[in-house]
């Protein structure tokens, strides 16, 4: 097999990787938005928190790594855990409280985001065609948000807040020191699940509710599917070429929308469309522009 049919089969099984995590994002996703008809969320974050950090903590053992390092106090990983606190608190409550589909397209534009913060806080050379693209994306959020007319929802803002989290929480992590692996990242991403939790649970008047055999399943799925849907991830940015295998990132939209409109009777109306379009074609312009300098 020559080196180019080699380095093509590795990005073949990147994005089928990718493609596989972002199916398990937005399974676990339903899966949330369905415990919370049942459950107060900072419950669910919780128990979500801990059966993900529980599977890291075996995983972490299995493979002979202590799961405290002294860079795990480092400033970029304390940073970090506060924008995944921030990112699962509101995103949390976004999939609960708006329409699934609605949440997800606006957790696209993170990409976005986190290519600005990249050129803001590290220096990264970003050129007007794509500072263009990432303010044509953002438009989208706001077409999506549509604020000022009838159909503005403050919940939606929820997801805007969420999606700022996770890319804080993507930036923290570039800066992350190499001593702190994946599995140790995975094990303290969940623990600042539990405690993103737990403030809810705290702010919302400690309201706890008993598990029944159907949401214990709910519960399970979303622990289940987060778990295989984050090694699916790491294995993808390990196998293929990070520029080819990325841009299968979006394919959590499309399962997102399908999910919300076949289990939650959603209806994606013509701004969802036309916005996520744009945050879309600019993450995709992004992606393609990020391999050629910007001149």
């Amino acid at each position: 097999m020559t080196a180019i049919a080699t380095a093509r089969r590795a990005d073949l099984i990147g994005s089928a990787y990718m493609v596989c995590a972002m199916a398990l994002f937005a399974v676990e996703d339903a899966f949330i938005k369905a415990a919370a008809t049942t459950l107060p969320l900072g419950q669910i974050l919780i128990i979500f928190g801990v059966g993900g950090a529980v599977v890291f903590a075996l995983r972490a053992q299995r493979m002979g790594q202590p799961l405290f390092v002294p860079d795990v106090l480092s400033r970029p990983m304390r940073i970090r855990v506060l924008f995944e606190i921030t990112g699962r608190l509101f995103y949390g409550l976004a999939i609960a409280l708006i329409p699934l589909s609605a949440a997800t397209v606006i957790l696209q534009a993170t990409p976005l985001v986190v290519v600005a913060g990249a050129a803001l806080l590290f220096g990264e050379t970003v050129g007007w065609r794509r500072w263009t693209a990432i303010f044509i994306g953002l438009i989208g959020v706001v077409i999506i948000i549509r604020p000022g007319t009838d159909g503005f929802s403050a919940l939606s803002l929820l997801a805007v807040i969420g999606m700022a989290g996770f890319a804080g929480r993507d930036l923290a992590s570039r800066a992350a020191p190499l001593t702190v692996s994946t599995t140790l990242l995975g094990f303290y991403g969940f623990c600042a699940l539990v405690i993103a939790g737990a403030l809810y649970t705290v702010w919302d008047g400690f309201a706890l509710r008993a598990v029944t055999a159907t949401t214990a399943l709910w519960l399970a799925g979303t622990i289940a599917a987060g778990v295989i849907a984050y090694t699916c991830l790491m294995r993808a940015m390990r196998t293929g070429d990070v520029s080819a295998v990325t841009p299968f990132r979006y394919s959590r939209l499309l399962f997102g929308i399908a999910l919300g409109v076949a289990l939650f009777g959603e209806r994606p109306d013509a701004a969802t469309w036309i916005g996520s379009g744009l945050i879309v074609l600019a993450g995709l312009f992004i992606m393609w522009r990020g391999k050629n300098a910007d001149t």
